[in-house]
């Protein structure tokens, strides 16, 4: 692969390490009261719009086929919001006595009350061949759950950093993400053929727009003189974040193979890939909400950011031993089915 198709590819992270850097070197331009007014710009126009988006390129009607397969969507979701979110924090009660820098690791902790993502494991589920259907459900579902499940479970795990009282928080959560989100939804149902003959870039759009979520952030740090990043504790959180995904990725495929799990192979690779990944698109907005004001939010987004692109990197690199996995066992249950009893 050449040097620009390569660029093209890795558009969005090459986008994130640019945003920061750009933010390091003028932080004064992203700040509040600076010259993008990110008070206004970023907290309301620029959610509402990745939510607006997300409603406007959501197919709910994809998701019929697969809503009866309620064991399946009950193990990912309870995986995702519960049992993940949970393990961190036990996992952060032994790593807290570390000299880990304590922002990173409470971001570890926002990372687990994230809701699976709309993209990346519905595209690693196709490119395995797993049950695609399930896997966009899922992906769906969770964002919807996350709405209101994502807010509770970090102002549980990690209280709210600003004196935003908790009844402003989810007002503010219900104008830019559910409103936009509906709208979304209505408007495509009025312009469903337009959509679906144009092929409009809703993935693109949602990025461009993260990407100055993420550069106002880290311009609010870089103009904060008491903040500064360790790259020791910044290295460890890396390896801990593969360790985290690859040990439940590895949770999630045992259970859903176990004699009498009832998941067919393709439904393990839709339970993988949902059940382990989390959400930047809905992640960023929903921190910039509930830590709103907050001097160390840059910080504990920081491991959000390293998440998103550790589980495509780690996701990827395992489709081909996956999709072998699939096949074999695919094969395996065809010859046992024509088995004389």
């Amino acid at each position: 692969m050449g040097l620009l198709a390569r660029v093209r590819k890795e558009w969005f992270i090459i986008g994130i390490v640019v945003v920061i850097l750009s933010a390091k070197l003028q932080p004064s331009v992203g700040v509040k009261g600076g010259p993008l007014k990110p008070e206004f710009t970023i907290t309301y126009v620029a959610v509402s719009l990745i939510f607006f988006n997300s409603g406007l390129s959501l197919k709910t009607e994809e998701l019929t086929s697969a809503l009866l397969h309620v064991r399946l969507h009950l193990f990912v979701q309870s995986f995702t919001l519960v049992f993940f979110p949970l393990a961190v924090w036990l996992l952060l009660r032994l790593l807290s006595l570390t000299a880990i820098d304590q922002w990173l690791l409470k971001g570890l902790q926002t990372v687990s009350c994230m809701p699976p993502p709309v993209s990346s494991a519905v595209i690693l589920t196709k490119a395995v061949g797993g049950n695609e259907a399930a896997a966009i459900f899922n992906s769906a579902f969770g964002s919807f759950l996350g709405i209101v499940v994502t807010p509770l479970l970090l102002l549980l795990f990690l209280g709210s950093s600003s004196s935003v009282p908790f009844s402003s928080i989810f007002s503010q959560l219900f104008m830019t993400v559910v409103v936009p989100l509906i709208v979304g939804q209505v408007c495509r149902g009025f312009l469903r053929e337009c959509l679906e003959r144009r092929k409009l870039p809703f993935g693109t759009i949602s990025s461009v727009v993260l990407l100055m979520i993420i550069y106002t952030t880290f311009c609010d740090t870089f103009s904060n003189p008491n903040i500064e990043l360790d790259p020791t504790s910044l290295l460890l959180v890396v390896l801990i974040i593969f360790s985290i995904q690859l040990s439940f990725m590895l949770l999630t495929f045992a259970f859903s193979t176990r004699s009498g799990s009832g998941f067919s192979p393709a439904d393990t690779v839709a339970i993988v890939f949902c059940s382990t990944h989390k959400s930047l698109t809905l992640g960023i907005p929903m921190l910039k909400i509930v830590f709103e004001g907050y001097e160390h939010l840059s910080l504990i987004s920081v491991p959000l950011l390293i998440y998103h692109p550790a589980q495509i990197l780690l996701g990827s690199v395992l489709v081909a031993t996956i999709r072998s996995w699939m096949t074999s066992r695919q094969k395996a249950v065809k010859l046992s089915a024509l088995q004389p009893v």
